[in-house]
């Protein structure tokens, strides 16, 4: 997450919103009362309907279907505005669960807070994706450590991965491990894909 985020407080107005999102070049600011307790989300989306409904004649019947939207467009504070209560992911949450909140709220950005809904910091789309930047040789470290070592312990079984993609290799006495293996090499941050070279391990000698 950016620990060092933007936030304003109820009485906020609709002017200083715009302009501290042009500035920070965000899509939206975590409303906050007392000592930073996240009360509520402002999104451009929240600020579109000032926009939208400045026509003097506007059409009745939609309007009826949108009445939220239209009491934004008479909105001037962040208590107005806001959409509440916030979506917010805890500071403990995993990558995964950051993202899954993301795409089923359909937002771009999650204020991060503590247990007791005290601001600590906000997540962005951009930097869920920076997990995918960790360097290959740190993955395969990690999927070794993790996956190889407890599911095939002395076993000559190793994981290799190019550009993010872990690729199993080797000899594999129990093939009944493979889903195990790939769903738990997935749950690595940065793990792109994973794939399966494996064969049968060697016939003893007669």
């Amino acid at each position: 997450m950016t620990h060092t985020v933007v936030s304003v407080g109820r009485t906020a107005r609709f002017k200083e919103i715009v302009e501290l999102m042009r500035q920070w070049r965000v899509s939206a600011l975590p409303v906050v009362e007392g000592e930073g307790r996240v009360v509520g989300v402002v999104s451009e989306a929240d600020l579109l309907p000032k926009e939208e409904f400045r026509d003097d004649n506007p059409d009745i019947v939609p309007l009826l279907r949108r009445l939220p939207d239209l009491a934004k467009a008479s909105a001037v504070t962040a208590d107005e505005l806001m959409s509440t209560p916030a979506v917010t992911v805890h500071a403990d949450a995993t990558l995964p669960q950051a993202a899954r909140i993301m795409a089923l709220r359909k937002v771009k950005r999650l204020p991060v807070t503590d247990r007791i809904g005290i601001l600590q910091g906000v997540i962005s789309r951009s930097d869920l994706l920076k997990v995918f930047l960790r360097p290959d040789v740190e993955i395969a470290a990690e999927v070794n450590r993790t996956v190889i070592a407890p599911l095939f312990p002395n076993q000559a079984v190793r994981a290799s991965v190019q550009e993010g993609v872990v690729i199993f290799s080797g000899p594999m006495r129990d093939r009944s491990l493979v889903p195990v293996a790939a769903r738990l090499a997935r749950a690595v941050e940065g793990v792109v894909d994973v794939r399966m070279d494996l064969t049968a391990p060697a016939a003893p000698p007669r």
